[in-house]
């Protein structure tokens, strides 16, 4: 039978956010780099240039088909041993926080670019033509009308995406990233592997904590621009 304290999980919250402050600066520097990167992905793949269409839409494809551990082993391990070939750069001393994120913007963009790209085509097209037909500039009215909407529209696969980065980003405890899987890793070693199950259940209340803040902010989000666009 196993034996499972209650108490052992109350008692290793405190210890594991400890490492919370990591994990919110990668889902936010992720959300923001990873955004303008899945913009330019989106634009591009949007784009009459067949060229840039089909460049965007293989990076796509490529980064939705490879692991996440995959990627954050490649990007660790890889990269600075490319680098220290081609241009004898040592970057190894890095800290680890620049890897995590580096994987972690290239997995985002290339989700969010398909998100930004699926609500700028659920805009009907007239809208675009009623803003040119007024006086506004295709900048201009992509800004005031297009964005606005599209934005609207892609919030809940925002927030999905966002979600799924928690999840990922966990991952970077593999490399010795300490957030809060990092310490629920590192308790566990200090327990000398004894309430791993309690310590666990600790990382997970953790996760759904963040998860849930993340959920209502977005539809505080919705209801407010529901709200404005009647």
């Amino acid at each position: 039978m196993v034996n499972y304290d209650i108490s052992k999980v109350i008692g290793a919250i405190p210890e594991i956010i400890k490492g919370l402050p990591m994990t919110l600066l990668v889902l936010l520097l992720t959300t923001i780099l990873g955004s303008l990167l899945g913009g330019l992905i989106a634009w591009a793949s949007l784009s009459k240039d067949k060229a840039l269409e089909n460049l965007a839409k293989g990076y796509v494809f490529i980064l939705r088909c490879t692991p996440p551990i995959v990627l954050l082993f490649l990007v660790f391990y890889g990269v600075p041993e490319f680098l220290n070939w081609w241009l004898g750069l040592d970057i190894n001393d890095w800290s680890k926080l620049i890897f995590v994120l580096v994987t972690m913007v290239l997995l985002f963009s290339a989700m969010i670019s398909e998100v930004f790209k699926a609500a700028y085509q659920a805009i009907p097209k007239g809208q675009l033509e009623a803003g040119l037909s007024i006086g506004l500039t295709s900048e201009q009215t992509f800004v005031r009308i297009i964005a606005p909407q599209a934005f609207r529209v892609a919030l809940p696969n925002i927030t999905t995406a966002i979600l799924n980065l928690m999840r990922d980003a966990a991952l970077a405890y593999t490399i010795g990233f300490i957030d809060v899987m990092g310490k629920g890793n590192l308790l566990i070693s200090r327990h000398l592997g004894n309430y791993s199950l309690e310590t666990y259940t600790a990382v997970a209340l953790v996760y759904w904590g963040i998860a849930l803040i993340i959920s209502l902010i977005s539809r505080m989000i919705e209801q407010k621009l529901s709200i404005k666009a009647r």
